[in-house]
């Protein structure tokens, strides 16, 4: 089962710095330091817009160390890009830390990590403890070209090895990234990544005999499991499955609808039922 979350709080963070590593992407570096020590790998938070008109943004926490946290995002509409143009010394307000995150307190000696896109930034923090705990990790990134490809020194300075793919062959390998554990893959894959990634995933982790934890990606309402606008079937017998009373009709199901920003975003892919 995914670490457990102690309990989500509104943490009024500073902006401490800012950078683009790529058009369109931004890493925003917050001072939180409660935030930073409740963080666990796989945690995201609810960025309120500055304005605070508009609806709060999921981001997974990409880093968290010291009193320092930071959140990467891309700038697809309104809310993202008012988020991207803050600046240093700016202030805003996060709903987290938010879900559930990786298990890991049973580790193989080698643990795949999948990233598809800014699906890295939910994977960062799960890289350090690997490593930490003596294990070895390596990374297998994926995005469209090369430039997409960011801060793939940040995993190689936290000790992983790294392998990417790209969709144009302008780096790595000329296709998918899931084409990278087609031969010799670690005992446990965490991935985070479009859905069309982690089903792959999952396809690669069932046919190999793999476990495989799975972060979803999706958009949350309200991010806190209050409005059932992102359900997804799960084995009725998963330890992550919510407990409430069903009609009757249900009973003969062996799934539930569990929410991804309540009971995931991290989920064991043999146990999904999508």
């Amino acid at each position: 089962m995914p670490t457990l979350l102690a309990g989500p709080a509104i943490h009024t963070s500073r902006v401490l710095d800012r950078r683009e590593p790529a058009p369109g992407i931004v890493i925003l570096g917050l001072h939180a330091p409660a935030l930073a020590a409740a963080s666990r790998p796989g945690h995201f938070v609810m960025a309120i817009p500055p304005a605070g008109v508009q609806a709060a943004v999921a981001l997974g926490v990409y880093e968290a160390a010291d009193e320092r946290i930071s959140l990467m995002l891309v700038e697809a509409g309104p809310r993202t890009r008012a988020l991207a143009a803050l600046a240093p010394g700016e202030m805003l307000e996060l709903l987290a830390p938010l879900g559930n995150g990786f298990f890991l307190d049973d580790l193989p000696e080698h643990v795949g990590i999948v990233a598809g896109g800014v699906g890295l930034a939910s994977v960062l923090l799960a890289a350090h403890v690997i490593v930490k705990r003596g294990k070895r990790a390596t990374l297998y990134y994926g995005a469209r070209t090369a430039a997409a490809l960011v801060d793939r020194d940040l995993f190689a300075a936290a000790g992983c090895a790294v392998e990417c793919a790209t969709d144009d062959g302008t780096f790595g390998h000329h296709g998918y990234v899931t084409d990278l554990l087609r031969t010799d893959p670690p005992a446990l894959l965490l991935a985070c990544g479009p859905s069309p990634m982690l089903r792959s995933v999952a396809r690669v982790a069932s046919e190999r005999g793999l476990r495989a934890q799975l972060s979803l990606e999706e958009t949350f309402a309200c991010g806190v499991g209050a409005c059932w606008g992102c359900v997804i079937p799960l084995d009725r017998a998963s330890a992550q499955a919510p407990r409430f009373p069903e009609p009757a009709a249900d009973e003969s199901r062996d799934y539930v609808h569990a929410r991804i920003c309540k009971e995931g975003p991290v989920f064991w892919a043999h146990e999904l039922r999508w």
